[in-house]
């Protein structure tokens, strides 16, 4: 499956900003999990939020929780993360992924899309 995300720029803080992320190549099957990560200089990947495709349960980083949503568009193959209250802690290249099961860890996904790069400024 190939992933491609869209939707990060540069946002004051205290704005907000969606992310998208469309998933093509083959259906995204109900026991996949769809995830967004993110990576900012000199740091490693984190996990920011995840949601099982087929229940729509979701999941959130702690530092993320109230302030983020993750939905997905099953007709359109679309996983979306709503970001809101951004902070200049945010500001890194977020990636979505795809996995068979839900994890945090980045090295359980499978699939992952280029990352789009998301800037808040103070």
């Amino acid at each position: 499956v190939q992933l491609q995300a869209s939707g990060g720029g540069l946002v004051q803080a205290g704005g907000s900003l969606r992310l998208s992320c469309a998933a093509s190549g083959r259906r995204i099957f109900s026991s996949n999990v769809m995830g967004w990560f993110r990576q900012a200089p000199g740091k490693e990947r984190e996990f920011v939020a995840a949601i099982r495709w087929g229940t729509g349960l979701t999941y959130y980083a702690d530092d993320v929780k109230g302030r983020f949503t993750i939905s997905k568009d099953g007709a359109k193959n679309t996983v979306h993360l709503q970001m809101s209250g951004l902070k200049p802690g945010d500001t890194a290249v977020y990636y979505c992924a795809a996995a068979t099961g839900y994890s945090r860890q980045p090295q359980e996904y499978n699939y992952w899309g280029q990352g789009t790069l998301v800037t808040v400024s103070s």
